[in-house]
């Protein structure tokens, strides 16, 4: 039987591939997500993707396994999780009334090969007051999420429109992920 590994401890990951009803383990470890500044936002998610995954491949070599990384991008800056309450309002206030990009990489590792890839979708928020942004950072939601929000929850309301994939702002471009793993010839009930 094929073992599909998820290299993440992120419940929106866990919860995006569960929605493909196929069985799947969690095993996630820590990696150094300091990156190059000269790499492409593309070129950074996809080799961060890559490095959760080398390292829960190497222990599970005969597995399928799943690495994913999602930055926020604005004026050309990586906007990844706020260190405290005033990095989020700062981050919050960065966006508000305005297009930012979300991109989402991904890297399968398998005995059958692999592949990388990446969603960019845009995303524009409302213009917020400072006491919508207060309020949103008071909830606690803003602290493990790049870009200081969470489009899948209370952050919903701060999202004018996006054009792109949906399923990759929340962490794990969920079609392309199940195309890639069949490509792989892993066997999807």
């Amino acid at each position: 039987m094929q073992n599909l590994i998820l290299a993440s401890s992120s419940p929106r990951r866990k919860e995006l591939l569960e929605n493909l009803r196929i069985t799947f383990t969690i095993s996630s470890s820590e990696v150094d997500e300091s990156f190059d500044p000269t790499l492409s936002p593309e070129d950074v998610v996809m080799d961060l993707a890559e490095r959760k995954a080398q390292v829960i491949f190497k222990e599970n070599p005969h597995s399928f396994v799943i690495g994913s990384d999602t930055i926020v991008v604005a004026d050309r800056q990586v906007l990844g999780k706020p260190v405290d309450e005033a990095d989020a309002i700062r981050t919050l206030k960065m966006l508000s009334g305005r297009r930012h990009d979300v991109y989402t990489g991904v890297s399968i590792l398998s005995p059958n090969g692999t592949t990388r890839f990446y969603e960019k979708t845009e995303v524009w928020f409302w213009e917020l007051t400072d006491e919508e942004i207060k309020s949103y950072v008071q909830s606690g939601e803003p602290f493990d999420k790049a870009g200081a929000y969470g489009i899948q929850q209370l952050g919903s309301m701060l999202v004018k429109k996006i054009n792109g994939d949906y399923f990759a702002v929340v962490g794990l471009p969920v079609a392309m992920t199940y195309r890639e793993l069949k490509r792989l010839g892993y066997q999807l009930s």
